[in-house]
């Protein structure tokens, strides 16, 4: 017998974690129409029937510790009146109520809600990340009364009119399950909500479930840093543009705000960043003036109505002093230009103190030009057959030959031209006395 009932408890327990069955309690006015009054805890949604014919209905949820949320029902074909309250968190409890007028009366059916399991034993802090456009994370801590051996489960869903879906790859810690990946987000859109709903099983003791207020996708997304940022130049402003990274659904640009972190190098003050909304064409300008130093830019971006920032995009250098040029930082190319000059400057010193330059370079010969000023004419001498050639200081008398013609027959003896009075026979060459023609 005892074995049964161990059997039947444990039936009873798994019964609890995966329809999230709770301890309900109605009270009802004498009189009231209301029956069958019910609430899903998943779901987040109360159904009832009427007995008699309803002119007002009203129905509300109180959680704690002080939330309250009213709305009017809406009827189905088969009768069934359904309120629900996506936003409200019943796994601390909670009281619903219909308030109506049934025949010129007024009613009130009140249901208390309890969460079936051990106090604080549920899975407490679940956060989720939407990331990588496809990818969400989920994790969660084990209650602080949770038995050892238990294990979570997790469900979510979209829609009201999709199916919960079990969490497709547990991530576990020493073998109890601490989060949740899910690989491939399908027909995502805008305004999508997400709702997830944690409960657990354990063969010690029952576990709470855990539900929690609904995710908005765009609040829990992490999107890509901005792309292709680059710093070019017009002349007088630096010009930094980006692009917006993608995005799982539709929708404008102007979505996105962005912020732009433009430092100085080496200063020790931070300068304030730049916030932008997006466009389709993103671009900001900085004065060249005000960059005389090198500066340094980086980017991310966010959901406007979302707090969970991008990474940063890498650091880019940008401004005259450290514009890198080939590759090189500028402060290793001014290094090349100095070591440069010095040992040009060593060079020329070396070529003036040992007359290399004289000896690399020599002087061009020019033609040397007729001595002016004497007002008499070079002579004109025979260099082979003298032993001194005059220097051009002296003044050299020239020797003219002319051919004599025979004389006639008759004719007188033929007549020689005298010799220069400074010349005489003795002081010819051997080799030069007068012509005999």
């Amino acid at each position: 017998m005892a074995p049964l009932l161990d059997l039947a408890g444990l039936l009873v327990l798994l019964s609890f974690a995966h329809r999230q069955d709770a301890d309900l309690v109605t009270a009802e006015a004498d009189g009231s129409p209301v029956e069958d009054m019910e609430l899903d805890p998943g779901r987040k949604t109360l159904t009832w029937k009427n007995q008699r014919n309803v002119t007002e209905q009203e129905c509300k949820v109180d959680t704690p510790p002080s939330s309250s949320t009213r709305q009017h029902p809406r009827v189905k074909g088969d009768g069934t009146y359904v309120c629900r309250f996506p936003n409200a968190v019943l796994h601390r409890g909670a009281t619903l109520t219909v308030n109506g007028m049934a025949d010129g009366t007024p009613f009130q059916s009140v249901l208390e809600f309890r969460n079936p399991g051990l106090e604080g034993s549920g899975a407490v802090n679940l956060s989720c990340l939407i990331y990588n456009l496809r990818h969400m994370n989920c994790s969660w801590i084990p209650g602080p009364t949770a038995p050892a051996d238990v294990q979570y489960h997790l469900y979510g869903w979209t829609s009201r009119h999709e199916d919960e879906v079990e969490c497709p790859r547990y991530v576990p810690d020493s073998g109890t399950r601490v989060g949740c990946r899910f690989d491939e987000l399908v027909g995502s859109q805008l305004t999508d909500t997400y709702f997830f709903l944690v409960n657990g099983t354990s063969k010690e003791a029952a576990i709470e479930f855990t539900d929690f207020a609904p995710f908005k996708g765009i609040m829990i997304e992490k999107v890509d840093p901005p792309a292709n940022l680059t710093v070019g130049g017009n002349g007088s402003h630096h010009v930094i543009q980006w692009d917006n990274p993608r995005l799982r659904f539709e929708a404008s640009s102007r979505i996105f705000v962005y912020e732009l972190d433009v430092q100085r190098e080496g200063s020790s003050s931070k300068q304030d960043s730049v916030f932008l909304r997006g466009s389709e064409e993103n671009v900001y300008l900085v004065p060249s003036s005000s960059m005389r130093a090198g500066h340094t830019v980086r980017a991310r971006v966010r959901f406007r109505h979302s707090e969970l920032w991008s990474d940063w995009t890498p650091i880019l250098r940008f401004g005259l002093p450290d514009q890198d040029v080939g590759g090189f930082p500028g402060a290793l190319l001014g290094m090349v230009v100095g070591v440069a000059t010095l040992v040009i400057t060593v060079l020329m010193f070396l070529c003036t103190r040992f007359s290399l330059r004289r000896k690399l370079f020599p002087p061009v010969p020019q033609v040397k030009r007729e001595v002016t000023g004497t007002g008499e004419a070079f002579p004109e001498v025979a260099w082979d057959r003298v032993s001194r050639r005059p220097s051009l200081q002296e003044a050299e008398e020239i020797l003219s030959v002319e051919e004599v013609r025979p004389l006639e027959s008759g004719q007188g003896d033929p007549v020689y031209p005298a010799l220069p009075q400074h010349l005489s026979a003795e002081g010819i060459g051997p080799e030069c006395h007068p012509l005999d023609v």
